[in-house]
């Protein structure tokens, strides 16, 4: 899902920036100088001027502090004060995604423009197909009547030259449940009764504006507090840097953590008794079953899908049953869940027994903070006793492999791979109750799996190979 644009580079220099600072014992100090040193006096802008860019800079560094910018009281509040907070707070938020208003373009709700292509023709098709009389012609030129226009599309189909175009609002077409809209003001808001975590609006934003609540604030005072600091680390980590899973894993132990836990371990629970479970429905001629495994795909049945909740597995998610691993070994740790993906950040506050979670983009901000040379650290040993298939859980289809590898020839599974969850697919589900044919369906909310997730930093084509080969190095 995520692209290496400007504004996810500018993102990414953020965190880079905050962990620098961080490391050097300065963060206080120098962090409000951040904007001013990303947007000098000589700058060129990237809006109308210089300072209007360090103002969206000091709010996206709000956001990477882990506070609601809609909670700001007084503008003139500087950094260093709300570092004090970070390291001052107890608790996380639950809903991890704040707007950033002074970002949001404010995107004009207007879908449907005529351009100057318009060739003014005598069959004038945009304005004949148009029921609602929005159309007029004025100097040869086709003109759309906003107030009376009602998004059909008609006008856009039918125009010989293409000359009107549909420009979307991006965030909200992308989301596929429709939790996000604008506000009187023009901004946009997130409705959380609707959203499901997938984390598709902040890719999709031109502008950067949609932010997660970064817990890395969090995660460093964990390192300062004298109890033990535990990674959980998700199995798509394995594509995401030039170098084998030993080293990742050893890079990450470098950045502090006292123990890192390949969550591949908690995945060998999670296809067991997945596998148990769909033997135990299909012997009681359940139509099919579904995997649980993605927290956005469960969200989105919780709120959006009702009629697909019975076919559900209960089984919980690899990270589930790591953290109630680390828990039993820890039991004063803080246990530090690394992932690909929102809903993972989501999941991490939900569940009992996770603290906090750093994105896999975080982690890449603080090994170049640290100037941690990922290929060139020591290596961790593997844990050899997690099966191969678990590590194939992060790439499209994996899930359902190391279930059907577990059931064996107990049962035949007809198998069924939903590969990303959009409008059109939500639709597809809804019917799955009455039309499906499998008796076994992977969902997955990115397009490829994990490996596709809104907060990974490799091509999900190159991580997808590397994931692959960590498989079959396994086994």
């Amino acid at each position: 899902m995520a692209g290496a644009n400007n504004a996810v580079l500018m993102r990414r220099e953020l965190l880079t920036r905050l962990a620098k600072l961080y490391n050097q014992g300065e963060l206080k100090l120098k962090i409000d100088r951040i904007p001013l040193e990303l947007r000098p006096k000589d700058a060129e802008p990237s809006r109308c001027c210089v300072y209007k860019d360090r103002a969206m800079l000091r709010y996206k560094l709000m956001a990477l502090l882990g506070f609601n910018i809609r909670d700001e009281q007084d503008e003139l509040t500087p950094l260093s004060d709300y570092v004090d907070r970070a390291f001052a707070r107890t608790e996380i938020e639950q809903e991890p995604l704040t707007v950033v208003d002074e970002v949001c373009n404010a995107c004009v709700k207007t879908n449907y423009v005529v351009t100057s292509l318009c060739r003014g023709c005598l069959a004038r098709a945009c304005m004949t197909s148009c029921n609602k009389d929005a159309i007029r012609f004025e100097n040869g030129q086709a003109h759309i009547d906003h107030s009376k226009c009602v998004n059909c599309g008609m006008c856009f189909k039918s125009c010989p030259f293409h000359a009107i175009v549909y420009i979307p609002v991006p965030c909200e077409e992308a989301c596929p449940v429709g939790a996000i809209s604008k506000r009187e003001d023009g901004t946009e808001q997130i409705d959380y009764n609707k959203c499901i975590y997938c984390g598709r609006c902040i890719v999709s934003c031109p502008f950067g504006a949609v932010m997660e609540k970064s817990h890395i604030m969090d995660v460093f005072r964990a390192f300062s507090s004298g109890r033990k600091v535990v990674a959980m680390v998700a199995p798509a980590i394995a594509g995401q840097f030039k170098a084998p899973l030993s080293k990742i894993l050893g890079a990450i132990r470098d950045l502090g953590f006292d123990d890192v836990i390949e969550v591949a371990k908690g995945a060998d629970e999670t296809t067991a008794n997945e596998a148990r479970e769909f033997m135990h429905k299909m012997a009681e001629g359940q139509k099919f079953m579904t995997t649980s495994c993605c927290p956005s795909y469960t969200t989105a049945v919780n709120k959006h899908l009702p009629e697909l909740k019975p076919f559900v597995s209960d089984t919980g998610t690899p990270m589930y049953y790591t953290a109630r691993l680390a828990r039993a070994m820890y039991p004063d740790a803080v246990l530090v869940f690394v992932g690909p993906c929102l809903a993972k950040r989501y999941e991490a506050f939900v569940d009992p027994n996770t603290d906090l979670m750093l994105s896999f983009e975080e982690v890449g901000a603080m090994f170049v903070a640290r100037g941690i040379d990922v290929a060139g650290v020591a290596s961790t040993e593997l844990d050899r006793s997690i099966d191969s298939t678990s590590r194939g859980y992060p790439v499209s289809a994996g899930v359902m492999t190391a279930v059907a590898t577990k059931v064996g020839s107990a049962v035949e599974i007809r198998p069924m791979v939903i590969n990303g969850i959009n409008k059109q697919s939500l639709r597809e589900m809804k019917m799955l109750p009455k039309t499906c044919t499998a008796n076994m369906v992977e969902v997955m909310a990115c397009e490829g799996g994990c490996v596709n997730g809104c907060n990974v930093i490799a091509n999900p084509k190159i991580a997808t190979r590397q994931v692959d080969e960590v498989v079959k190095q396994a086994e």
